[in-house]
């Protein structure tokens, strides 16, 4: 039985009662559940639902509640792009003007599924049979099939002549030893390509890896970095003059935009400011604001300087509030020193602490084994990082978490 019958055999009145059964299924309980529906159904069968059960499971993180109602493939479920952040681009498209869209590599459609919600009709394309039949699966169960065509072909050879838009993303895994491609060529198809299919297009939108290198990226285009919960989950090429207000599309310019708030900011080609001495504030910018090469746009927001020429950490003299980056209120400034610090803490009570580093060699669960806290009820932010070159540890406490304060006489800064 090969993977397509599996799929139609699922879909089917016996497979959908199964998937039914499985709903609420514990994966640790596996074999005594194949034993008992063994009893009933086909044992190929029952082992292709068990199968599915625990996809839907792992997709629950990405779509939620949808994923109980989709169908997968294991690599469905690794490259679809998260619900969220897959509606918040297809809220941008909407908003661009664009009704209808060639969605190319669509894989188990997850993308087309939040573009057709936006309204938009979807041609979603695959070479995979397997991924298309999944797709249509998924158009169908969500109930948007109405909007959503799935066609299995080479995205090379379609011709997305007449759509409003195009959005590709190309597959970034190895088939055969698994892992993760980091050249933008290595892509299928390889990003060339993707990016010329882009221009003959009105609007476009690429999905890319968020650490490509922005010399490999189009300077026609407007890259966005976008962050889900503090996490960044992919960067968007967009092409196009489409679009007003915030959601233009600004050829050349950088944009972070984070999630679930929303929030967006198009970086205004700022020079890196000055580094400085450590001050009352420490601004932790975004992942996004950082992959974006947006963190002066952020520091001349907080009216603030570098701690480090190299280091992405932002200090100021009073706190400003922004979105794009976490503010903590510093006690101490402290050259690096383990004994040192593990007696400060233990004098202060502190028994939790929340341990960042950036631009430090040493790793924040090898210094928790030497700090060996416990007993103490107050929490503690140490970052380990560099002031002006020299290995540095900073400690303080969120600034939207007064309590967490170790509330004692900061230590005089170190050289």
């Amino acid at each position: 039985m090969n993977d397509l019958d599996v799929l139609d055999r699922l879909l089917a009145p016996e497979g959908q009662t199964l998937l039914a059964e499985l709903r609420h299924h514990d994966p640790s309980d596996e074999l005594a559940a194949a034993t008992r529906l063994r009893r009933d159904h086909p044992a190929d069968l029952v082992s292709a639902a068990l199968g599915q059960a625990q996809l839907r499971q792992r997709a629950v993180a990405k779509f939620g509640a949808d994923a109980w109602r989709m169908y997968f493939t294991p690599n469905g479920v690794e490259q679809s792009t998260r619900a969220a952040v897959a509606a918040h681009r297809a809220a941008r498209l909407a908003a661009l003007g664009v009704r209808t869209l060639a969605d190319l590599c669509c894989g188990i459609g997850g993308d087309a599924i939040a573009l057709a919600r936006a309204g938009i009709r979807v041609l979603a394309v695959d070479r995979d049979p397997l991924a298309c039949a999944a797709a249509r699966a998924n158009a169908e169960a969500l109930g948007l099939a109405e909007l959503i065509e799935v066609r299995c072909a080479d995205v090379t050879e379609v011709d997305t002549a007449g759509y409003d838009a195009v959005f590709v993303d190309p597959a970034r895994r190895k088939k055969t030893r698994g892992g993760r491609i980091f050249d933008p060529e290595a892509y299928s198809p390889p990003l060339s390509w993707a990016v010329e299919a882009a221009r003959k297009a009105p609007v476009a939108a690429l999905k890319i890896a968020p650490g490509v290198p922005h010399d490999a990226l189009p300077e026609d285009a407007e890259t966005e970095w976008i962050s889900d919960g503090g996490d960044v989950k992919e960067a968007v090429v967009w092409f196009g003059a489409a679009g007003d207000g915030a959601d233009r599309i600004t050829p050349g310019g950088r944009r972070a935009t984070l999630l679930p708030a929303g929030d967006s900011l198009l970086g205004a080609g700022l020079p890196d400011p000055e580094p400085g001495p450590v001050g009352d504030w420490l601004y932790e910018p975004d992942g996004a604001v950082i992959r974006a090469h947006l963190v002066a746009d952020v520091a001349r927001q907080v009216d603030g300087r570098l701690i480090d020429p190299t280091i992405a950490y932002i200090t100021a003299d009073r706190l400003t509030g922004t979105p794009y980056a976490t503010a903590y209120a510093i006690t101490d400034v402290l050259p690096f020193h383990v004994k040192k610090l593990k007696a400060l803490l233990r004098e202060r009570g502190v028994g939790i602490a929340v341990i960042k580093k950036r631009g430090s060699a040493v790793e924040p669960e090898e210094l928790r084994k030497k700090l060996k806290l416990g007993g103490g009820r107050k929490s503690c932010t140490i970052f380990l990082t560099r002031v002006a070159g020299a290995p540095t540890m900073l400690l303080g406490h969120p600034a939207t978490d007064p309590a967490s304060d170790p509330a004692t006489d900061p230590v005089t800064p170190g050289p």
